[in-house]
């Protein structure tokens, strides 16, 4: 199932804002109703940004904002376990993948759900990824992201090449930020 990329209009963006995603009073990594959030956090506590993961009518909703990174094509990807211990970022396990499937979007046997095209990072050092995962949800069902060892966001320090399994040869873990929630 190939993943649709999309801007979100600003009044959805408002209504995810309105709907939990203020930063007023909430911790990354903090569930609120149908929306979950990720600090990226590199191994020396550098902030690299931010996830916002919402619940949608048919799958979820994932926005990506990211800073300080070094230009050019990072693999990024939803990964299994909600835990996000340096140097590596290896205890966040591997990719999200609730149906068994291969890693890419140009593997035949692809792509896994926690799978996404590569995020872009302009000469500034930001970029941002909007992007759908549709049949998942937030936390219920087979297809749920956040079970009891909730899950993490991982960026990669090289590109995807969205087709190698287990991960797209997209190298080490830059940056990693933890869903917490539960069934």
């Amino acid at each position: 199932m190939r993943q649709h990329h999309f801007t979100l209009p600003g009044a959805v963006l408002l209504s995810l804002i309105a709907a939990g995603c203020s930063p007023q009073g909430e911790s990354p990594g903090e569930v609120s109703g149908n929306v979950a959030r990720a600090a990226l956090v590199g191994a020396d506590q550098t902030q690299y940004g931010e996830v916002i993961v919402a619940q949608g009518d048919d799958g979820l909703i994932v926005n990506i904002k990211a800073q300080g990174m070094s230009p050019g094509p990072h693999g990024v990807h939803i990964h299994q376990t909600g835990k996000c211990e340096g140097p590596d970022f290896k205890s966040a396990g591997g990719h999200w993948n609730p149906q068994s499937k291969q890693h890419g979007f140009d593997n035949p046997q692809g792509a896994h759900a926690g799978d996404f095209f590569n995020l872009d990072i302009g000469a500034d050092g930001t970029g941002a990824l909007e992007a759908k995962i549709p049949g998942a949800s937030l936390s219920d069902g087979d297809n749920a992201l956040l079970d009891a060892d909730g899950a993490a966001f991982v960026v990669h320090e090289g590109a995807d090449d969205l087709k190698t399994d287990p991960s797209g040869d997209s190298g080490g873990r830059l940056a990693c930020g933890v869903f917490v929630g539960g069934r």
